[in-house]
């Protein structure tokens, strides 16, 4: 079997959870990391035996032999230009959401890619959650008929919603609500929205960075169905990174619920009180297993490129959750609801804002 290689950029949290995938696969031969923090770099370069590291990611995108990037890189601005690059230097990419700041962006990112034949994905790792994946196989199948609506309510804590909204400015639309915008999209296909609507809310979080506290928004499709997504990042300070969801689909012949509340599993001890394990959207490894999508979505993305296989979520699909969030936050200013695909001057009001 002939291996693949690859390079890693920005093995943090997600990044370093995607490294150890990568170490552990037996199609990659090198793993090649990029980062800035060189006490990081160290860390997971010892943890994963990379095969070089660096804190000049061009160093990684100039090795010939290298198939495929990883882009896990912070903040979110960095993501359009290391994807042009690493596109331009001829390599594969999988790219953390956000796809890029601006449509222009993405639509440059989508081009290069298809030009250059190039495998380009963006990782909404929810796809492989698998009571998520229960949802799509279920409306498929239509179990529970035709779909009428759907509501998914996301919450996390207020540690990470400080962390996230404090390094960049953009909403929980983009940031939170995203994962489930692109689940619902991927659930009602081949549907296309037409409609948005979305309103803010304020609190907790408004005087530490300035964000606000959740997002609720409204999608029409073009089959009649509708979505609403409740994204917020202020619940109270707990388990670290703990994440939870709740969704309802309705359907003409019945209705499916789920519960990724994560309160499943619980530990409740003297010192730390009440602990919820294995509740992060990532996951986090539990001895000899992982816990959770991001493991099962880096080895999708490794055998997608070592077999030429198609890959989950396309940067096209991004561009479109991409849409939506930015009709959700000009619906936000202007407490309108705004009408699908954006028009020019849309975006041009979006841009002056």
């Amino acid at each position: 079997m002939e291996k693949i290689n690859v390079g890693l950029i920005g093995p943090g949290w997600c990044g370093g959870i995607r490294a150890t995938t990568c170490a552990g696969s037996p199609i990659v031969d090198e793993l090649h990391l990029a980062e800035v923090d060189e006490a990081r770099l160290a860390e997971v370069a010892e943890q994963t035996d990379a095969t070089s590291a660096t804190t000049d990611y061009r160093e990684v995108l100039a090795r010939d032999n290298i198939d495929t990037i990883i882009i896990s890189a912070t903040p979110e601005t960095t993501h359009y230009p290391l994807a042009k690059e690493s596109l331009e230097a001829g390599k594969h990419v999988l790219l953390e959401k956000p796809l890029a700041m601006t449509l222009d962006e993405a639509d440059e990112l989508v081009a290069l890619a298809k030009d250059n034949n190039l495998k380009f994905a963006i990782a909404y790792s929810q796809r492989f959650n698998p009571k998520f994946a229960y949802v799509r196989k279920s409306l498929q199948e239509k179990k529970i008929g035709d779909p009428v609506s759907v509501l998914v309510s996301r919450h996390l804590t207020r540690g990470l919603g400080t962390k996230i909204s404090g390094r960049i400015k953009l909403s929980p639309a983009a940031m939170e609500a995203t994962h489930d915008i692109d689940f619902v999209l991927w659930c009602l296909e081949p549907a296309r929205p037409i409609r948005v609507y979305s309103q803010t809310m304020y609190g907790g979080l408004k005087d530490i960075s300035g964000a606000p506290d959740g997002q609720f928004i409204v999608v029409t499709m073009d089959n009649g169905v509708s979505f609403v997504i409740g994204a917020g990042w202020a619940m109270p300070h707990g388990y670290p990174n703990y994440s939870s969801t709740w969704i309802e689909v309705v359907g003409t012949e019945g209705m499916l619920v789920v519960d990724d509340t994560h309160r499943d599993v619980i530990v409740n001890t003297l010192d730390n009180g009440i602990q919820l394990p294995m509740s992060s959207m990532p996951g986090e490894p539990v001895d000899h297993v992982f816990a959770g999508p991001m493991h099962n979505e880096t080895a999708h993305w490794l055998e997608a490129v070592a077999f030429d296989r198609p890959v989950m979520c396309s940067a096209e699909a991004a561009r479109r959750v991409m849409e939506i969030y930015i009709a959700a936050d000009l619906s936000d200013e202007t407490n309108a609801a705004v009408e699908l695909p954006l028009s020019e001057s849309t975006l041009k009001a979006v841009a002056a804002a």
